[in-house]
């Protein structure tokens, strides 16, 4: 390897052991991201103006890559604002409650029904509306408000954000950053995500039961729902219109899914089909329901969608941007730089690994799930998904196979750990809407998502 090659290999190494160094400290890691694309473009091209061109080009290329998964995100959100402005939303959800009888029931059905509700709609809007409907139903059957808050964080933001199967967003970012089709990453976090979903919630279901037995859990009081946290404008439609919506919503997105699997639609062309109905839905719902000012209000919503999407992506495109670097990105942005027998920043750095250290599958599926964690201490779960693919494709190249596995092991445990179970700054929307300490929901999470990420490691060690 020659030196010219050694060093832009270790300024790539550097900055990412950095960017680790940086969430570990829970500081951002847009700055530290940005320096590192300029060093390695002007170590690989020994120009200043082609650096600091590199990372306005890095961006570009970043927000080429993550462009389908904003847009259908955004018009995700958008559409969830005038399906629950209108009351669609809570017709939809309205049937449910009656299955809720006892605690047992109340945490099951809501966790479930959030789950399905996140496939679709994403956890952040799913947390208003089912904190809003059914936590009153729960309290009135004997589950306490941790309890609802649990099951909506660990249903929501863990099992169905970090398996991400309609809208396709997580898997998307880890599949770019690895380098492999999306389809892939999706196949291969099937039996992980039911493994950690099912660990994690039976654990946490079964100490929320002991608790309530020797009265460590307050018993609960019907209180209402705090309206300031998550108000919205309601909108009046007819009943009849408004249950016709709300019929029509999860008919149509179950034809997406019949779909996906009839016409054998993956990645770009499944987030298309749930982005334009999505669009459809939010445009007739939006027309129903304010008649003359529905085409400013269809804008006002997309507005809103857009804001939503680009501050959850904000700080993921410059993190996203330097570890793109390390596979195709670097031709795309920096051109033809790379030293004779260089593959791609993170394939050379894997045979380089495989050639000095003797990796086995359980010191790669143990180093995925710890760089999982640590990336997903920043509260996000999205920021640091790219460097868990980036690292399953150097392992992968290490061990010679098991690359989709290890991917999807580093999303797990990135998106359960930072997209809303136990970091307590990203349990606030649900805290708050349940009316608990989001520091108390954390512990009580913690165990429970412990467990389940040695469990999934344990078994993604036999996948590999």
């Amino acid at each position: 390897m020659g030196i010219e090659l050694v060093w832009l290999h270790g300024v790539y190494v550097l900055f990412v052991l950095g960017i680790i160094l940086l969430m570990v400290l829970r500081r951002d890691t847009s700055l530290i991201s940005i320096l590192g694309i300029a060093l390695l473009g002007l170590v690989a091209t020994g120009s200043v103006t082609s650096a600091v061109g590199g990372i306005f080009g890095s961006f570009i290329y970043a927000i080429t890559e993550l462009l389908p998964t904003i847009l259908v995100i955004c018009i995700i959100v958008a559409m969830s604002h005038v399906l629950t402005d209108t009351g669609v939303n809570e017709t939809m959800i309205r049937p449910m409650t009656h299955l809720i009888r006892n605690p047992t029931l109340a945490y099951w059905v809501i966790g479930i029904v959030m789950m399905v509700i996140s496939w679709f709609f994403w956890p952040s809007p799913g947390v208003a509306l089912i904190g809003a409907v059914m936590l009153p139903v729960a309290l009135r059957a004997g589950l306490p408000a941790i309890g609802v808050a649990i099951a909506m964080n660990l249903f929501g933001h863990g099992i169905a954000l970090s398996g991400d199967f309609v809208i396709q967003g997580a898997p998307t970012l880890t599949a770019k950053a690895a380098g492999i089709p999306v389809g892939d990453v999706i196949a291969a976090s099937v039996p992980l995500v039911i493994v950690m979903g099912v660990v994690t919630t039976v654990v946490a279901f079964w100490y929320l039961r002991k608790d309530m037995k020797i009265g460590n859990v307050p018993a609960p009081t019907e209180t209402a729902v705090p309206d300031s946290v998550f108000a919205s404008v309601r909108v009046p439609l007819t009943p009849g219109v408004r249950r016709a919506l709300a019929a029509a919503v999860p008919i149509l997105f179950l034809l997406d899914v019949l779909a996906m699997f009839a016409f054998d639609l993956r990645g770009g062309d499944a987030t298309a089909l749930v982005g334009g109905t999505a669009l459809l839905i939010l445009i007739v719902a939006t027309m129903l329901a304010h008649k003359q000012k529905g085409l400013e209000e269809v804008t006002n919503h997309l507005i809103q969608g857009f804001q939503f999407g680009f501050k959850v992506f904000g700080p993921v495109i410059p993190i996203a941007a330097f570890f793109y670097m390390g596979d195709s990105g670097f031709i795309k942005v920096f051109g033809e730089v790379l030293p004779a027998g260089s593959h791609g920043i993170v394939n050379d750095l894997g045979v380089a690994l495989a050639q000095t250290i003797p990796i086995s599958k359980e010191i790669a599926a143990l180093t995925l799930t710890a760089v999982g964690v640590i990336t997903g201490l920043d509260g996000s779960g999205f920021s640091g998904i790219t460097l868990a693919g980036s690292l399953a494709q150097l392992f992968a190249t290490a061990l010679g196979s098991g690359i989709a596995t290890l991917t999807a092991l580093g999303q797990i445990a990135a998106i359960w750990v930072g997209g809303g179970t136990i970091v307590p700054w990203a349990l606030i929307p649900a805290a708050a809407i349940c009316g608990v300490d989001p520091f108390e929901l954390a512990r009580r999470n913690l165990y429970p998502v412990a467990i389940g990420l040695l469990v999934t490691t344990i078994v993604a060690m036999f996948l590999l």
